[in-house]
């Protein structure tokens, strides 16, 4: 079988290629997948496994997001330097030290005084929908909710939720030639991300609000702050992974409910239902769909020789798919337990900060829909993004 894993055009037209993964898993599951010296990618190993890709994840000692950074790109070192700053691209112990200054925010209680607020936001959404003569799935649900939610987080006022949007689009869709007009307006985005990062920090010094915005810029018990350059960082992770996961979650899942209309029919019947329904949603969708590591000493996986520096991809989609963990991995299943889903990362020190707040929204969410548009149809084709980092949706037209 072909193998490529990383051809944006067949995620644009397809989605993620199932076929190969699934061969790949049965067959070579820790595979040499072939480099592109035209677009300055290396070859590099892809794992495709579930317990490979947890091992991965959990041995930061091993397999570093600091070498050569967590995204699958290649850059010069320069830029690598300044990245490095962003916990994403850290390893312990200055990844567990930043860690823990932006947990603060991010508490189990602190996510679960946001659900009413996110419930009146979904209610909301449905009323604004039902005023409009045409409705897109992704623009007018899945998008809007995270970033209302990013708004409030930040303490922002909520008609910058638009310039956050475009922000996002920018930086996550350089290669998609709906979003990104060339190359360099993905670091033109994340340039003014930083830039209105540092206003809010300055408006909060002056003016402390209840908001997460001034929790992070104030001490820690131990008297540690986040720089200026940490901070806007932050921020910058937070425009992009808080709000592409939730919003490319919401829109696939939708999708998905709308391919498998049994399984949309169970959830209006019994919306007790979401809480599961969004874990398998998580699953089936896996919003990122790989994560990038470098062997920091020679080691073994599988009986494979790894060499120190050598690039390794482990394929989140892949692994929600795998037949030894899960039952009949290629059914949707909203009702699937147990489900050790992990869309949200494989464990250790890079589990998704926001995966508590992900899954709220979009509970909450689906929820929302299935009581006040049970009738809820698609209306036109799904347009996809062209990424083979985020199994996005840019499009979804329906009608309530």
């Amino acid at each position: 079988m072909d193998i490529n894993l990383v051809d944006q055009d067949q995620y644009a037209s397809k989605g993620a290629p199932h076929d190969q993964l699934r061969w790949l898993r049965e067959n070579a599951p820790v595979f040499w997948h072939e480099g592109d010296a035209e677009r300055n990618w290396p070859g590099f190993w892809a794992l495709t496994k579930h317990e490979d890709v947890v091992h991965v994840s959990r041995h930061s000692d091993l397999f570093s997001s600091s070498k050569k950074l967590a995204l699958f790109d290649e850059m010069p070192e320069p830029q690598r330097e300044l990245q490095r700053m962003m916990m994403l691209n850290q390893d312990p112990p200055e990844h567990t030290r930043r860690r823990s200054l932006v947990n603060r925010g991010f508490t189990p209680r602190a996510i679960g005084k946001l659900e009413e607020h996110i419930r009146e936001i979904c209610h909301q959404l449905v009323d604004e929908a039902k005023a409009k003569s045409s409705v897109d799935f992704v623009t007018d649900f899945a998008a809007p909710l995270p970033l209302y939610v990013i708004c409030e987080l930040l303490g922002a006022p909520i008609e910058d939720r638009d310039k956050i949007f475009e922000w996002s689009n920018r930086m996550i869709g350089a290669q998609d030639p709906d979003y990104a007009a060339d190359p360099d307006e993905g670091q033109t985005a994340a340039m003014e991300v930083y830039t209105y990062a540092n206003a809010l920090a300055a408006a909060r010094k002056d003016d402390p609000q209840d908001d997460i915005v001034t929790k992070l810029l104030q001490p820690a018990e131990n008297g540690e702050t986040l720089t200026v350059d940490e901070f806007d960082l932050f921020v910058l992770l937070l425009v992009v992974a808080g709000n592409e996961t939730t919003r490319n979650a919401a829109s696939g899942g939708m999708l998905t409910l709308f391919e498998n209309p049994d399984q949309w029919a169970r959830l209006v019947a019994d919306r007790g239902l979401a809480g599961s329904a969004a874990d398998e949603i998580v699953r089936w969708i896996s919003p990122v769909n790989l994560f990038r590591r470098t062997a920091t000493t020679d080691t073994v996986i599988r009986g494979q020789e790894i060499a120190e520096g050598d690039k390794v991809v482990v394929f989140y989609t892949s692994a929600n798919r795998d037949a030894d963990v899960f039952e009949s991995p290629d059914v949707f299943d909203i009702g699937r337990t147990p489900n050790p889903q992990i869309g949200f990362g494989g464990g250790g020190a890079h589990f998704c900060l926001g995966n508590h707040l992900a899954k709220l929204e979009l509970r909450v969410l689906f929820e929302v829909l299935a009581e006040r548009v049970p009738t809820l149809q698609q209306s036109g084709e799904a347009a996809r993004l062209r990424s083979s980092f985020i199994n996005g949706i840019k499009s979804l037209p329906v009608t309530l």
